[in-house]
């Protein structure tokens, strides 16, 4: 699908040099000579007696897509048809894009965009701000990527003059709805920008709101006295972002108009004016499971949180943002861990930063969403007990428990040479002697270096897990050693001991590179969701991602998200801190993580599949519909998906 990139700024920029796609994955075109201006409204213009499909140009497109400002429109507006399993989120696409001028100096515009809930012939339903969200996609680094939420059942938006706005529309179908088709209806109105006056009406609470807002900023900068000059210039760039988000508040929307809460319109109005999207959910029997088939860890750096959000190790206000970040995150089927860094790549990880004996410990362990879970080599907060201690301590507790199946130990990342290796077998040897189930994984992508296990660096590699047994159990490696041979596989499968518990999981970072699949920025929709097509396909049995939040360092919530030096845009970053788009101390996700979401989905649909007919049947389903044949071969349109998907709900529905 030819897509492009995001831009809210209203700044036309080229894709950024080093995003994978070559530049053209997300179909970049610079908009020369095309124009979609409607010749036929002149002079000032009244959205109150106008038609809006007269005004602005509404079309829909795949969660795949990625919807920048040169979007060219499509000729139809087609009603959304969706399917979704219970348990399952799935998700769409609404672009708008200005054919006239109706607003003031810089916008073109203003459109009210409301959502009904979708309900059944049985009287079901699907509820507007429950089952249903809708957010704004917004552009980093002059691509789509963030996802900032918007208000429902109704929200205001400004458009830009010639650009395109891209929003995102998801349904939650909860496990327990009723299977059915449900309808409703979402409309887009063109409106004026001074119809609404939200100042005459602010309430108690919006004083408060823009009160403390004003307040953090001058808490920003009463502090700077002694603080280097980089800092400065940070909490100055933050200031102005917040001054900024004060300005564009709903008090000032007379003299500019963008997203905020409005009122419901005349029923009227909106049968007559609005741009009317049919929306068709069909809801099938099958329930994902709560508890994900394909256990997926993602890092969160308890270190860029302590240093963004000013908490201190340790303290209430730290235990309360990890315990945020962790629940957050589980919507995503993903099962996180915190996780720091030592030196030469020991890593410190840990799921529940609370100890064994605390009642969160259970709690966050117990959860079904959890799929694995990572227990701490030493003490994640220190305490009274030794490191030897704790560590015993730790294990003795939680091996009584039923959910220690889900337990894992992951003490390195990445060992190079025989000292880190020998370091890897010396603390699996402490925690083997409290407990000889336990399971450790070791992530790799070549043998040690200085003592190589093969003549090859391939055959090294494989070598490893008769190099490491007995002190890894889980054996996680670098797709990008594979490259294009996924044959390479079973030659990896083939030198585990599964009847011994040993695992082959694997892992993506800043590679493999495009066309891999991967989920750096830029790439294209379906390669950030072949990401869990591919491990299907190849047979893994977990996967591990490096650090969800590990964008550079910042101190204050709201400073500019910059991505890490030598690192592809995105490597290490899959949503943002809420306080850089808006008040809100919600994370706002990226739609490389819903993306995620959708490829795990994806994974539990061939799950099912392959519990009915076979592995080999439903390998020759991904080859029938031309979803994914291999880590270059897979489909970069999404109508695949889609056949994929019917397929099984046809051949799997009760």
């Amino acid at each position: 699908m030819d897509t492009t990139g995001a831009n809210p700024q209203g700044i036309v920029v080229p894709p950024v040099e080093g995003v994978a796609g070559g530049g053209t994955s997300y179909g970049w075109n610079d908009g020369g000579g095309v124009h979609f201006s409607n010749s036929s409204l002149r002079g000032s213009i009244d959205p109150s007696e106008v038609s809006t499909s007269d005004l602005v140009h509404v079309w829909c497109l795949p969660s795949t897509a990625n919807v920048g400002p040169q979007e060219i429109p499509s000729i139809h507006l087609e009603p959304i048809n969706l399917l979704a399993a219970r348990n399952e989120r799935e998700s769409v696409q609404i672009a708008i894009r200005p054919k006239a001028t109706w607003g003031g100096a810089g916008s073109a515009g203003v459109v009210q965009v409301q959502c009904s809930d979708l309900t059944s012939t049985s009287g079901d339903r699907l509820v507007v701000g429950q089952s249903i969200t809708l957010r704004r996609v917004v552009s980093i680094l002059g691509v789509p990527d963030a996802l900032v939420p918007l208000d429902l059942p109704v929200s205001q938006i400004n458009l830009a003059p010639g650009e395109t706005t891209a929003l995102w529309f998801s349904i939650d179908v909860p496990s327990a709805q009723p299977q059915g088709q449900y309808e409703g209806e979402l409309f887009i109105t063109a409106i004026k920008a001074e119809a609404e006056s939200p100042s005459q009406r602010l309430v108690k609470a919006d004083r408060h709101q823009l009160y403390l807002e004003l307040r953090n900023c001058l808490d920003i900068m009463e502090s700077v006295e002694g603080k280097p000059s980089d800092e400065v210039v940070e909490r100055g760039n933050s200031v102005t972002t917040s001054l900024r988000r004060v300005l564009l508040s709903p008090v000032f929307s007379e003299l500019f108009t963008d997203n905020g809460p409005v009122d419901m319109m005349d029923e009227d109005v909106i049968s007559n004016l609005s741009v009317r999207i049919k929306l068709n959910l069909t809801v099938w029997d099958f329930v994902l499971p709560a508890t994900p088939s394909l256990p997926a860890v993602f890092g969160i750096s308890d270190t860029v949180i302590e240093d963004r959000f000013g908490v201190e190790h340790g303290s209430d206000e730290w235990y309360e943002a990890l315990d945020q970040h962790f629940k957050w995150l589980l919507q995503y089927r993903i099962s996180p861990y915190f996780c720091r860094w030592g030196g030469n790549m020991r890593v410190l990880t840990y799921t529940c930063p609370w100890p064994a004996d605390h009642p969160k410990s259970d709690e966050y362990f117990s959860d079904p969403r959890l799929a694995a879970y990572a227990v701490p080599y030493s003490q994640a907060v220190p305490g009274n007990n030794s490191a030897k201690d704790h560590l015993q301590k730790e294990i003795e507790i939680l091996r009584t428990k039923s959910h220690w199946k889900k337990a894992y130990f992951y003490l390195w990342d990445e060992p190079l040479n025989l000292e880190q290796y020998d370091m890897v077998r010396n603390m699996a040897s402490k925690i083997y002697a409290y407990a000889p189930d336990a399971r450790v994984l070791t992530t790799y992508y070549c043998g040690p270096n200085d003592a190589p296990l093969g003549p090859t660096p391939f055959e090294a590699f494989v070598k490893v897990p008769k190099f490491l047994r007995p002190h890894t159990q889980i054996y996680c490696t670098s797709e990008w050693v594979l490259g294009d041979r996924e044959d390479l596989a079973k030659e990896i499968v083939s030198e585990l001991q599964p009847e011994n518990g040993e695992e082959w999981w694997t892992y993506v970072c800043l590679g493999p590179s495009d066309p891999h699949p991967n989920w750096h920025i830029g790439m294209r929709g379906t390669q950030h969701r072949a990401v869990f097509w591919r491990v299907w396909k190849e047979g893994g049995t977990g996967f591990l991602y490096w650090g969800a939040n590990c964008y550079e360092k910042a101190t204050v919530p709201s400073a500019e998200i910059s991505f890490r030096r030598g690192l592809p845009p995105g490597d290490g970053v899959l949503y943002y801190p809420g306080e850089v788009f808006s008040s809100s101390h919600q994370p706002v996700a990226s739609v490389r993580l819903e993306r995620i979401l959708s490829g795990l989905q994806d994974f539990e649909y061939l799950q099912l599949y392959t519990s009915r007919y076979g592995r080999d049947e439903g390998l020759a389903l991904l080859e029938k519909t031309g979803m994914y044949l291999g880590p270059e071969r897979y489909t970069l349109e999404h109508m695949p998906i889609d056949v994929m998907r019917g397929e099984i709900f046809k051949t799997c529905r009760s």
